[in-house]
């Protein structure tokens, strides 16, 4: 199948197959129900099942737990393992000690535990969801890096009392003289730096990629601080403790290396993936069509997304996360792309031949969330990517709303038309700015009369998603029936 061939069968009808012809069931003109009909997944007929021919996984939700507990359950085993270390503590300095080796052990502890919500493993990415990983891998690197800093104070401050110097004279004694303190030192000041970076207000001021490059200095500081744990630590001295410690960090390195280096290779090796086509949607919206082989191994779920990397000059040292446009194809990939910064704006330009790598697919924003009859996909921008994907394949009474600036801003209106004709779903557009087209909360009361019934997807930019999750919640949308996912994380 050609290029041009895959981008007809994506807006006509199924590939390989002639178009299903359109037809007008009362569509309105002010961006009311519009009819139609859209690719089937994997060129036959689209299930009315979602995933469901697919073993189950736990919900979310009971994954997240899962988790929880188990990080939970190692910092209780690193507590334990500093009280039963803990003789009997009296004067400043042994409880400033004291403090240094039980926030020090936590430190030892966070950090690897970080690098596994990040890598990319596949049960925690399909059974929890990237966005949510990366929020809580942000809030756990805060409290790393104050557990550092508490860290670092209190043991050249709890030695120094104990020697009788000064914090300064303490503490260069401790970098020069003590076994990997220099290393460790260098640790610390590659977190902290990582840290400042990834504040708000600084994150604001980075673009992604820079931002991305920055914060790999992690590994090298993870990798530095691990060896004056065991050199300096007395609370991991040989035995059961210090084998049980090392075989975290070495797990953490041998998952991380294969799933972030060695199992994306693998996978370029096999499918292969060059660009096919780069289409114009929208003003600053393009979809790209990826070709390879054996596409169909990679299992891709409508709502899921790649981390591409494009193999040109510009945009192969970063990969970053793009949703699937349209149901996974055994001959093609579609994903569509808004300019947002340096990388996608280059997207644009790429030709057919470029070779690209991709990581994926990743997420749970996907059928397997689904628990009632009837489903709301709402989005706004590009946010309506992985919503045009699922509400060709999601099962039950499906409503889409689409929030644009204006007509010309709106992605697929005729494949959403067509999808909802053959299909039996409504699709509505609300058009303009929010003094025009009214508060969300109203908007949708009056096109989904029955909201609090529905299971509701959501994707859009941070602010929209706010104010989307706030009206669903006052009409009486349980929370647990609200799903979103954000990818720039």
């Amino acid at each position: 199948m050609t290029a041009p061939q895959l981008a007809r069968a994506v807006r006509r009808g199924r590939p390989g197959r002639p178009a299903v012809t359109d037809r007008d069931d009362g569509a309105a003109p002010d961006g009311g129900a519009v009819p139609g009909c859209g690719v089937e997944p994997h060129g036959g007929p689209v299930p009315d099942r979602g995933a469901g021919h697919r073993p189950r996984r736990l919900p979310p939700a009971a994954t997240a737990v899962a988790v929880q507990t188990a990080v939970a359950a190692g910092a209780a085993a690193v507590l334990a393992l500093w009280w039963q270390d803990t003789a009997r503590i009296s004067g400043a300095a042994q409880w400033l000690t004291g403090a240094g080796r039980i926030t020090g052990l936590l430190a030892g502890y966070t950090a690897p535990v970080l690098l596994l919500l990040m890598a990319r493993l596949p049960p925690l990415e399909r059974g929890i969801g990237a966005d949510r990983l990366a929020r809580w891998h942000a809030r756990g690197g805060r409290y790393l890096v104050g557990l550092v800093a508490v860290h670092v104070l209190t043991v050249v401050w709890g030695y120094a009392l104990t020697d009788g110097r000064g914090l300064l004279a303490e503490g260069v004694d401790i970098v020069l003289h003590w076994p990997e303190m220099l290393k460790a030192a260098l640790a610390t000041l590659l977190l902290l730096g990582t840290g400042a970076v990834s504040a708000r207000a600084a994150r604001r001021r980075l673009s992604h990629e820079t931002w991305y490059y920055l914060h790999l200095a992690t590994y090298l500081a993870v990798a530095l601080g691990f060896g004056h744990q065991l050199a300096t630590g007395t609370d991991l001295g040989p035995g059961p403790a210090r084998l049980a410690w090392t075989a975290l960090y070495l797990a953490t390195a041998l998952l991380l290396g294969w799933y972030r280096l060695v199992l994306p290779w693998l996978r370029d090796r096999r499918h292969r993936l060059t660009v096919a086509e780069v289409r114009h949607e929208a003003p600053g919206v393009v979809s790209v069509f990826l070709t390879g082989r054996h596409l169909a191994e990679l299992r891709a779920e409508p709502g899921q997304f790649f981390r591409l990397q494009f193999q040109t000059r510009e945009l192969r040292w970063a990969a970053n996360p793009y949703s699937m446009s349209a149901p996974a194809h055994p001959h093609f990939l579609r994903f569509t792309v808004k300019d947002l910064g340096t990388h996608s704006a280059a997207v644009a330009g790429l030709q057919p031949g470029t070779r690209v790598r991709a990581e994926g697919p990743y997420g749970a924003f996907t059928a397997r969330r689904h628990r009632v009859p009837k489903v709301l996909l709402l989005g706004a921008g590009v946010g309506i990517t992985p919503l045009r994907a699922l509400f060709e394949t999601l099962p039950g009474e499906r409503t889409l709303v689409q929030r644009a600036h204006d007509a010309e801003s709106v992605l697929f209106r005729a494949e959403l038309a067509r999808v909802a004709a053959r299909r039996g779903g409504r699709v509505h557009e609300l058009l303009g700015s929010r003094a025009e087209a009214g508060e969300l909360g109203v908007a949708l009361a009056r096109l989904v009369p029955d909201l609090a019934a529905h299971e509701v997807y959501l994707c859009g930019p941070p602010e929209f998603t706010a104010e989307a999750v706030r009206a669903l919640r006052t009409a009486g949308v349980r929370r647990g029936r609200i799903h979103h996912e954000a990818f720039e994380l």
